[in-house]
């Protein structure tokens, strides 16, 4: 894609190991014995340390797992039908039996049934259960974990950086939402470093991909653009949403093009929209939300509001 800066300025799974989990707070988990709630196959423990996973669970040995992350709002989860229905896909892209939504959304409900907060968000981890100290496939049942907490809500605009390692698009994790999550992690941390709150990746072509753990949008006057699928990117829940209620183009962009843009802002499932301010050397708005970003932010908080399901 060529563009000239327009800126001024440049199945179901047999029998499971289930654990859920709710905090209300971030202190350790000493001072929380009194707000855990752990559901382990239908019964809820107040002592965490009677609820474990495995040392041999598949998902700690060598990450062979899934996860979703979604938002609680005072009405309740957001978007599970779409985040379970990214579960299975993914499960299945690892070659783990499909999660069972019905079990899954029982553990939601029940770390939800007695919580004190109106914000929060909800954690689904489900691996391949026990499994030898390899590669090769684990043994099973599947382990699915189940963690709600309350989260404070983001900023309304961030920086960003551009991480100095790529994502490749073409590889076998592409698109899923694995637990091998150490290259986010380190990009992440590269990104704290330099008092940014997110790292964007390029895929192995030099084409923007996506962030460590969120989607990246580039606003060219009133053209809206995001990267493809095909660039590598996840395909993230709030992306979804924001392609179905705006007018958003895909299309591939290198570094130089994407930076050009008149504003940018990045989604995730815990961002929402949220605009970004400076990307590596380039600002952009200082006098808050661009007029593109806040019409979207808009769009989306008001569709959003209207069902918990849309």
């Amino acid at each position: 894609m060529e563009r000239t800066a327009s800126r001024a300025k440049a199945a179901q799974a047999p029998a499971l190991m289930v654990v859920v989990v709710t905090t209300t707070t971030n202190r350790p988990t000493s001072e929380l014995t009194d707000q855990l709630r752990i559901w382990i196959d239908g019964t809820v423990y107040a002592d965490p340390e009677r609820a474990r996973v495995a040392a041999v669970d598949h998902g700690l040995v060598v990450g062979d797992g899934v996860f979703e992350a979604l938002k609680v709002t005072v009405d309740g989860p957001f978007t599970v039908g779409r985040h379970l229905a990214r579960l299975t896909r993914s499960a299945r892209a690892m070659g783990l039996p499909d999660p069972d939504h019905g079990l899954i959304r029982e553990a939601i409900a029940a770390v939800l049934a007695d919580r004190t907060f109106t914000d929060g968000k909800i954690r689904i981890t489900y691996t391949g259960g026990r499994g030898p100290l390899g590669s090769h496939a684990a043994f099973g049942p599947p382990t699915l974990v189940v963690a709600a907490d309350s989260r404070t809500v983001s900023d309304s605009s961030v920086a960003i950086v551009t991480a100095p390692w790529s994502r490749n698009e073409k590889g076998a994790l592409a698109g899923v939402k694995s637990t091998s999550y150490g290259e986010n992690v380190r990009a992440l941390a590269y990104a704290e470093e330099r008092q940014a709150a997110e790292s964007i990746l390029l895929n192995t072509v030099g084409h923007v991909c996506e962030g460590t753990g969120s989607n990246i949008f580039c606003v060219f006057g009133s053209q809206i653009v995001t990267p493809p699928l095909s660039a590598g990117p996840l395909a993230g829940i709030t992306r979804e949403l924001v392609l179905e209620w705006a007018d958003v183009s895909e299309e591939n962009l290198t570094l130089t093009e994407a930076q050009s843009a008149d504003e940018v802002f990045i989604t995730s499932s815990l961002r929402d929209v949220q605009a970004v301010h400076r990307w590596d050397e380039v600002d952009y708005t200082t006098e808050g939300i661009g007029p593109r970003t806040q019409e979207v932010a808009e769009i989306f908080a008001r569709q959003t509001a209207e069902s918990l399901e849309p």
